[in-house]
């Protein structure tokens, strides 16, 4: 009994090689989509990358999913591995959001806050690609884990304060004129905070599953 237990477990590894290719799909979504928010002709180029990028995270959710339910053994509880692989995804399909927004308004130019927003993006991503393979082995890598989404709740801090100096400079600019102007900021704000959100959720689904499992 013993030796067909370990036998399957093995098939454990291929969630986080999946976990692994999406957080890589996700950081080359937000570097598309830092590039698109430089503005300028290079937009419809960016935008395609963003939408190219979630729909191949769209397909590495989907394989996740049914191994969840082909599988024997799995790392963790099951609901945790469609929490991760969900929340991740979340915030790759805001950033296609975003770029939609952008394509259909024909926003060709960016506010300095919602470039440095764009940055904190990329940043977030990079951060979960980080932990996310740490997961392999969560009881050695504790503090390194802890430390990763720490790191992007506090960089999550600093985006809700871009959010906000962004909309009061856009109210300031724009309240004696050009209304439609601060609107689509406005909205173009709304996203970037969303996505930022989402790689909040991300870190704390794997705070949750290192509470459980060690």
């Amino acid at each position: 009994m013993l030796g067909w237990f370990q036998a399957l477990m093995p098939k454990e590894e291929r969630f986080f090689d999946l976990f692994t290719r999406h957080a890589e799909t996700v950081v080359a979504g937000a570097e598309a989509l830092r590039g698109l928010l430089k503005g300028g002709d290079e937009i419809p180029h960016y935008r395609a990358l963003v939408v190219k990028h979630e729909a191949e995270a769209d397909a590495i959710t989907r394989e996740v999913l049914l191994a969840v339910r082909r599988s024997f053994i799995t790392p963790f509880d099951r609901g945790d591995i469609q929490g991760l692989i969900s929340s991740m995804d979340d915030a790759i399909d805001q950033m296609h959001q975003t770029a939609k927004v952008i394509a259909l308004f024909e926003v060709k130019t960016f506010e300095p806050c919602m470039t440095e927003m764009g940055d904190i993006i990329q940043q977030a991503a990079e951060l979960t690609l980080k932990a996310v393979p740490l997961l392999r082995a969560i009881d050695k890598n504790v503090a390194r884990i802890n430390a990763v989404t720490e790191q992007i709740t506090r960089i999550e801090e600093r985006a809700d304060e871009l959010h906000d100096q962004g909309r009061k400079k856009l109210f300031l600019d724009y309240r004696d004129g050009n209304p439609m102007a601060f609107i689509l900021g406005i909205e173009i704000y709304g996203h970037l905070e969303k996505v930022v959100d989402r790689f909040e959720d991300v870190a704390n689904k794997i705070s949750d599953i290192v509470v459980e499992q060690v």
